[in-house]
């Protein structure tokens, strides 16, 4: 079912970063992503904007892997992600509410992830 190989680490700066193709989600046969087609370049930045419930923590979920698509692909720096869990993807979350540490600071919260991968600091 999941796939339990590690991404790269060091992303291509020659390809684009995050790709989503052909994205489809629904909940409870309401169609919330209809279908969603964006490529995030390395080096870009990029702003979810729109009303309540539009979508915008949805994909975010998808690309970490906290959500499943119903059709489409995902790729991280041109490697397809579609099903690979959540905890083999080099994608981080900080959530808006209800997920942090509070004993932890901000930094020490966003850094937990990293942490759990041991990834070694700069």
């Amino acid at each position: 079912m999941g796939q339990s190989k590690k991404l790269n680490k060091q992303p291509n700066s020659l390809s684009p970063l995050v790709q989503l193709a052909g994205i489809r989600k629904c909940f409870d046969g309401k169609e919330v992503i209809p279908q969603l087609d964006l490529t995030i370049n390395n080096g870009e930045f990029l702003t979810l904007l729109g009303p309540s419930g539009c979508g915008k923590t949805t994909v975010l979920r998808l690309i970490a892997g906290l959500e499943t698509v119903d059709s489409g692909r995902i790729m991280l720096d041109n490697e397809d992600i579609t099903h690979v869990p959540a905890e083999n993807r080099y994608v981080n979350t900080v959530f808006q509410s209800y997920a942090l540490f509070p004993h932890m600071t901000v930094f020490e919260n966003v850094a937990f992830g990293l942490r759990m991968q041991k990834t070694p600091r700069c």
